[in-house]
């Protein structure tokens, strides 16, 4: 006997970031308004709907964003606020079901295959999310429903804001044909660029590709491409996602040589380290990440033999790691980080005591 078919409904949140603080500020209402910190480096982190007419739109440089928007207001985020908000979305999602996997602060996958409330589908879910969500939180989401993760995905933002889009099985083939091919999950520039090449522009048009064509193209995600233009995903709602990565990185008020960074990667270690302590966590491998002044990226990792055992320990290897990336002398950088992973299940640890003993929480890292 077959198992039924999947209810997936990704929940995704109106301009979060800027939705709450217009929430708050009943004066902000209506007007064009841009989270961002203040400073000529600063990027915006959300930006309202009546910003975005401007052609404002997350990650632009604040300065963009202010000669787009000259009457924009530009207030600083508040990540204690929204993840407070967070957690009250993501406990109605609870009510729901257990399946729910988080993407990030405003968004996450839902499966409803199996509804906790007994309500009749997915489309009722969705509905009844959407509206506990406005009356608890006096905010908007947006909600797609389909039978797999990537379509959900692409649905909830079809009818943004405020809105709901149901995508049933017999209707992904054509909801799927004339879309571009940058919609589907993994596609970027570069492998749109190579598709363009091919004269591939929309999936319709990826469809008609073999798979073998696709696979010695691509390789493994040639196999994907050709799921995903046919409306296949079989990756399933994973709760409680496992932490892979911790990182923090600031950008510099101005352009910095390679050998004055070292206090600026103390800092950043202790902030990886403080997150990794709230989570219990023990990394193995240090991420050392550099963003030159025209914006070019360059990374380093060490993995040493014994895991860092402190923040000093993980600065001490950041530091080291400056020392290989082998650039100009002339080189200038903007943006710098520090990250940890490669961590161990926490059931794996020997019995030491505490792995952060001594150690003071510090602000979160992102």
């Amino acid at each position: 006997m077959s198992s039924p078919a999947r209810k997936i409904v990704h929940v995704d949140m109106d301009a979060f970031y800027a939705s709450v603080e217009q929430r708050d500020r009943p004066e902000l209402a209506g007007r064009p308004l841009v989270v961002a910190w203040q400073g000529p480096r600063s990027v915006v982190c959300a930006a309202s709907y009546e910003a975005r007419r401007f052609g404002i739109r997350s990650a632009m440089a604040a300065t963009t964003a202010a000669r787009r928007c000259p009457q924009a207001i530009f207030v600083p985020p508040d990540f204690a606020r929204y993840k407070e908000v967070s957690r009250q979305v993501r406990a109605i999602c609870h009510r729901h079901t257990d399946l729910v996997e988080p993407l990030s602060l405003d968004e996450a996958y839902l499966d409803v295959t199996i509804e906790k409330t007994g309500l009749p589908s997915a489309t009722a879910t969705a509905e009844a999310i959407r509206a506990a969500i406005r009356a608890e939180t006096s905010l908007t989401a947006s909600a797609g429903v389909a039978p797999n993760k990537f379509l959900a995905k692409i649905a909830s933002d079809w009818n943004k804001p405020d809105g709901l889009f149901v995508l049933r099985p017999h209707q992904v083939e054509a909801f799927l044909e004339p879309l571009p091919v940058d919609r589907l999950p993994g596609v970027g520039k570069t492998t749109a660029a190579v598709l363009g090449e091919l004269g591939i522009g929309t999936v319709g048009e990826l469809r008609r590709l073999e798979l073998g064509r696709l696979e010695q193209r691509f390789g493994r995600f040639g196999a994907r491409l050709f799921e995903l233009a046919r409306g296949i995903d079989e990756q399933p709602v994973v709760p409680d996602r496992p932490t892979k990565s911790i990182s923090a990185e600031d950008t510099f008020p101005d352009d910095r040589a390679l050998e004055v960074l070292g206090p600026e990667l103390d800092r950043l270690a202790a902030r990886v380290w403080a997150a990794a302590r709230r989570r219990e966590r023990r990394g193995r491998t240090v991420t050392v990440k550099l963003k030159t002044a025209d914006f070019r990226i360059f990374t380093r990792r060490a993995t040493p033999r014994q895991p860092p055992a402190d923040a000093a320990a993980v600065a001490r290897v950041a530091r080291e790691l400056l020392g290989e990336f082998r650039l100009p002398a002339a080189t200038r950088f903007r943006l710098a980080g520090v990250g940890l992973s490669g961590f161990r299940d926490p059931e794996t640890e020997p019995a030491q005591g505490s792995l952060f003993d001594g150690d003071e929480p510090g602000p979160e890292a992102g």
